[in-house]
């Protein structure tokens, strides 16, 4: 006997969708397997601040798990500001310098490292304002070396229609001649990405598609989807994302702190 189907449309703000991308994060196996086996390194970044709290079960605070962001212009968050990196040994937070950290990531071992910009293509591209590449410079490229994997959690309101890799190619710090904020490159991202749809998906067993971006007021940032599939499933995933959107407002953040 087949089964019926239904459909459903849910709006998360910005603060449901970062929980949710970071519920997401947490389900992958391959998480599941660095936090019993190896090396968990969660870099800077909002959303990453979210997963940071799933992984530990404690709070963060979100502008200082930051370092860029895009406010009234590109802008950074002061060095004196900024917290640390998460890094779990099999599940534990340990205190590491990223010196020790680099010289024990591995195969086997994952780094979650947020994105910027999301191309239709599912491409990830991440700013990057310091000359030496900061975070991608630092992580990444070990990483790929070494089999380590990369985890990428990004919301849909950042895709954008254009190409990441043109736009790699068209931009760079010595390239622009002016920038609101902090002249940037762009760097291609390649690893598993998470955005809501994928998320949903993880966690709910339905399909997930993205419907609209952003809105006003509470909205600002908002992401609607779309989801589908059996009803017990469907009615299942819209309970638990319409209690999700009833948890913390979005994410507040100020551009002039400092």
């Amino acid at each position: 006997m087949e089964r019926k189907k239904a459909k459903a449309v849910v709006v998360l703000h910005q603060g449901a969708a970062k929980r949710l991308i970071a519920k997401g994060v947490v389900a992958l196996p391959q998480v599941k397997r660095a936090l019993e086996e190896g090396m968990v390194v969660v870099t800077l970044g909002t959303t990453n601040a979210y997963v940071a709290e799933e992984l530990t079960g404690r709070p963060v605070d979100k502008v200082s798990h930051c370092a860029g962001y895009i406010g009234r212009e590109l802008a950074v968050v002061p060095a004196e500001r900024r917290g640390k990196e998460l890094v779990l040994v099999r599940g534990t937070p340990v205190e590491l310098p990223p010196e020790e950290v680099l010289e024990r990531l591995s195969a086997g071992d994952v780094v979650i490292k947020g994105g910027n910009v999301l191309d239709s293509a599912g491409n990830v591209g991440v700013f990057v304002a310091s000359r030496d590449g900061g975070t991608v410079g630092r992580y990444v490229v070990p990483a790929l070396a070494r089999g380590a994997e990369i985890v990428i959690p990004i919301s849909r309101t950042k895709s954008i229609h254009g190409s990441v890799l043109a736009l790699s190619r068209d931009l760079g710090i010595e390239r622009l001649q002016a920038a609101m904020g902090y002249p940037i490159g762009l760097y291609p991202l390649q690893g598993t990405v998470v955005t809501e749809t994928e998320a949903v998906e993880l966690l709910y067993g339905v399909r997930a598609r993205h419907l609209a971006s952003c809105g006003v007021g509470p909205g600002e940032g908002a992401v609607t989807l779309l989801i589908s599939g059996e009803e017990d499933a469907v009615s299942r995933a819209f309970a638990e994302l319409k209690r999700l959107s009833e948890e913390e407002p979005p994410l507040v953040f100020d551009v002039d702190t400092g």
